[in-house]
């Protein structure tokens, strides 16, 4: 069924629930997560009289959210991460992995909700679709 307001039945989910893996180690993921897949930045040149061009610059891959504490987890090993695959598994069916990862997040805890902010950058990352 569709109409004026309606969204097509086929297209219905386009977020929600994620699943954040650690070397295959499910971490209870907790609100809004970010990605980049690491592709160069463009940046335009811009002269008095318009646009010359632009440059690139990298961008290092990464994954940041938080997670929810919990007793299994050791803070000062995990900040420790290096050479690690980061898996996120978007409910819409994507997966985002990223690859030769280190824990780039301050290591910061907020206990009374349980949360630990986390940050990991790669050196490649890419979406299974």
């Amino acid at each position: 069924m569709s109409g004026p307001g309606m969204l097509p039945q086929n297209e219905v989910l386009r977020g929600g629930m994620l699943y954040l893996l650690v070397n295959g180690e499910r971490k209870d993921a907790k609100g809004e997560f970010t990605y980049n897949l690491g592709r160069p930045k463009k940046t335009a040149i811009v002269g008095a009289d318009g646009i010359h061009g632009f440059w690139t610059e990298a961008q290092a891959p990464f994954i940041e959210g938080a997670i929810t504490d919990d007793t299994s987890l050791d803070l000062a090993a995990f900040q420790d991460t290096v050479d690690a695959t980061i898996t996120l598994k978007l409910q819409i069916g994507k997966v985002i992995v990223l690859r030769r990862a280190v824990y780039a997040g301050e290591g910061s805890a907020k206990p009374k909700e349980g949360e630990i902010p986390v940050r990991f950058e790669g050196l490649s990352a890419e979406e299974v679709k």
